[in-house]
Parts: C-alpha cells; sequence; structure tokens
C-alpha cells in the first residue's frame, strides 16, 4: 500500500506524474496526470495504463535497472494533439513518471521548418527560371537578339522579385527582433497617411485606380515608430493597388474610446472596391506566405510576407488588426493604434 504522504507529495508537482511500484501496477496518479491520461489508472498495469510503446519500454527499463530514461508521449487537449516529454526516474523500489509540455517548442519548430521550406520554394522558382534563361542565352539563343532581350527582361523581373522577397524578410527578422520594445517617439500618422497616398498614387493611376485620403487634413499624434507606421500603410495600400478595383480610399478616424483597446485609440482604414475576399481566407491572412490566389500574388509581385509584417508592427504598437470583405464588393483593412504611450 502506498504511504499517503506520497500521494501528497505527488500531488503538490506542478507536472503530471504517475507513481509505478515493483510489480509493475500504477499505485499514485496526481490531477494533472489524471487530466492528461485519464481516470481508473490506479490498481492497472502501466502497459495497459499508460498505453504507449515507448513509454512503456522506458518504464521497463528504469523499473530492471534503475536508469533513468525520456521518451516521447503524445496527448490530446479536446481536439488539438500535444506532445510531451515523459521522463522517468528510479523512486526506491517503484519508477516515478512526470510529463513535460514540449507542445510550444514543437510548434515553434514546425513553423520554422515551414519557414525555411516556404521560403526555399520561393527562392527556388525564380533561380530556377534565371538558370534555365542562362543556358538557352548561352546555346541555342545566343545570336538572336530579340530573343535575348526578352529573356534578359525576364530574369530582371525574377531578380527583382528575388530581391523583394529578401527585402522582406529582412524588414520582418527587424520588426520580430524589436517586438517587445513598445515605441514611444511621437508621431503624426495623418501626415504619414497623405504621403504614402501621393508617393503611391502615380503606380496606382498607371492602373486606373483612384487614390484619395479622408479626415486626415489635421496633425493626429500618437506614440509609435514612424518608419514602421510608414510601411504599414504602405503595405496596406501597395496589395489594394494590386488586388482592388478602381478607388482606394485611406481614412483616419479618431476615438476617445477605441472598441478594440477599450482606451483612446485611432484608427486606419484602408478600403478598395475590389473583389473582395472569402470569409474562408480572412483569418489566416497575415500567416507568412499564405496567399489566396498563389498564381495572381506572384504576377503582381506579392512575397507574401507583406500582411505578416504588418500584423507584427501593430502588434509591437500593441493595436489590433482587423479585415472585413465582402465577395464582389471590396475590402477594408484596419489598423487600431493606442493615442497614449
Amino acid at each position: 500500500m502506498t504511504d499517503p504522504g506520497t500521494a501528497e507529495l505527488l500531488e503538490a508537482l506542478p507536472l503530471p506524474a504517475v507513481l509505478i511500484g515493483p510489480g509493475q501496477r500504477i499505485e499514485v496518479v496526481n490531477a494533472a496526470a489524471i487530466a492528461l491520461l485519464g481516470t481508473g489508472l490506479e490498481g492497472r498495469n502501466f502497459v495497459i495504463g499508460l498505453r504507449q510503446p515507448d513509454l512503456a519500454e522506458a518504464v521497463e527499463g528504469t523499473l530492471a535497472d534503475g536508469r533513468s530514461r525520456a521518451a516521447r508521449f503524445m496527448g490530446r487537449n479536446g481536439g488539438h494533439h500535444t506532445t510531451w516529454t515523459a521522463h522517468t526516474r528510479r523512486a526506491g523500489r517503484a519508477a516515478l513518471v512526470t510529463f513535460e509540455d514540449r507542445s510550444d517548442a514543437e510548434e515553434a519548430g514546425q513553423i520554422r521548418r515551414d519557414f525555411v521550406a516556404n521560403v526555399s520554394h520561393e527562392l527556388k522558382t525564380p533561380l530556377t527560371a534565371m538558370i534555365g534563361f542562362i543556358e538557352t542565352l548561352r546555346g541555342p539563343a545566343r545570336n538572336d537578339e530579340a530573343a535575348r532581350d526578352r529573356f534578359l527582361a525576364t530574369m530582371e523581373r525574377e531578380a527583382q522579385r528575388m530581391n523583394r522577397l529578401v527585402q522582406d524578410l529582412l524588414s520582418l527578422s527587424r520588426v520580430e527582433a524589436n517586438e517587445r520594445l513598445r515605441p514611444r517617439e511621437s508621431v503624426d500618422v495623418a501626415m504619414i497617411l497623405r504621403s504614402v497616398a501621393n508617393v503611391l498614387r502615380p503606380s496606382a493611376q498607371d492602373r486606373g485606380i483612384a487614390v484619395r485620403v479622408e479626415n486626415a487634413e489635421s496633425p493626429v499624434e500618437i506614440p509609435g515608430d514612424p518608419d514602421q507606421l510608414r510601411q504599414v500603410v504602405t503595405n496596406l495600400v501597395e496589395n489594394a493597388i494590386k488586388y482592388g478595383g478602381t478607388e482606394v480610399v485611406l481614412s483616419l478616424a479618431v476615438s476617445d474610446h477605441a472598441r478594440e483597446l477599450r482606451r483612446p485609440g485611432v484608427t486606419i482604414e484602408v478600403r478598395d472596391d475590389g473583389p473582395g475576399i472569402a470569409d474562408i481566407h480572412l483569418p489566416r491572412l497575415a500567416e507568412r506566405f499564405y496567399r489566396v490566389d498563389t498564381h495572381r500574388s506572384r504576377e503582381v509581385g506579392g512575397t507574401g510576407l507583406g500582411l505578416a509584417i504588418v500584423k507584427h508592427i501593430v502588434s509591437r504598437h500593441r493595436g489590433r488588426l482587423r479585415i472585413t470583405s465582402v465577395p464582389g464588393q471590396g475590402s477594408t483593412f484596419g489598423v487600431v493604434l493606442p493615442r497614449e504611450p
């Protein structure tokens, strides 16, 4: 029979813990372990109770030779899979199993692997095209001036695309590095809206798109990083020009109680009258490399990182990014920022 003090000791542990006696039966399970493994484990053989072969093998080895071991354990939290490292230790003639939650680390690792894979794919596509054109220019098109000019123009576009991707990756890296440092410089966001509109209006006009600014005549000062806030507005307006319809409107609203922030704030909105975005895509738009239409995005020079950069900058400013869209009626990208430090 297990000492009552042992059960109290295991219950005090912040980690899920299971004590397995020399008879290979589970003797004590604390509340955290019950939440992970389920009820009715005490008195059962550990192989049946723990159910996963790698962990069972680790426990069996620790009971046999007293050496500590670690095994991977897969759990579930509602509909989500969780990943744990189970540590087995000798405790007298028994074996103590504790579970360390590694879900966040596993998720971070998967995000990193996905990110590397996406970057590699985004760089490989233009590089493959450029290598093919170079081989053609050295061979069949060596003396064909028309083909040479056409291939060089394509190579220039692909090189520019890679350059944009590298610049966006560097920008994202800088933003992430400073995300915990809250900017406190005073910034006139009304001036930023007018300035960005003036810079991008010529390229919009070349596409037959008008750019207007509303409610940004007077200065509106907020704490922030002027370069990063300019990048936010620029990215949103460039997207609206690339994927919009006939008009892009930048507007600014000041509120004494912004609903998203529950304190005074300003809202920057970029609206377009383009084709709009289906609801299914809205929650994922700010993910790295997520595209509603991959082919069209690459055609217009998108890297798939613009909104991810926007989201990180807005987060650094303790603001909120909100996106609304109606297919066939356009989209609105709103950024709500606090007016006070």
